[in-house]
């Protein structure tokens, strides 16, 4: 199994998700997202599989800072959104195998996906 995780290593979420995955020793490929901003076509991959809504880091100053129309975007907007800023989306992005699997961290969820 090999898990790609990205992130930025500043959130609060993602030092949980890497701490969750360190004392359960499930080795992670680390990827920050500020430094390596995912392809265009990763980040269409993960919406067609999660939809926007699971992916919007709405607690980010990031979201705060766009118009009230944003409540109106459809995924391919949200998607041109994600592309131009990778602070808008919701952390950490975790792939296993290339395939996306889950979005966030809750530990009920990870320790079915991943605990051995």
């Amino acid at each position: 199994m090999a898990l790609k995780v990205y992130g930025i290593p500043t959130c609060g979420t993602v030092k949980k998700a890497r701490k969750w995955l360190d004392e359960n020793r499930i080795d992670y490929e680390w990827i920050d997202l500020r430094e390596s901003p995912p392809a265009p076509e990763l980040l269409d991959g993960w919406v067609a599989k999660f939809s926007s809504k699971p992916m919007k880091n709405t607690s980010g100053g990031a979201y705060r800072g766009l118009g009230p129309e944003k409540k109106a975007w459809d995924d391919a907007r949200w998607l041109v959104e994600f592309k131009t800023d990778v602070m808008l989306l919701k952390r950490p992005i975790v792939e296993r195998d290339g395939e996306p699997v889950t979005v966030g961290f809750k530990q009920p969820v990870w320790e079915e996906l991943f605990a051995k």
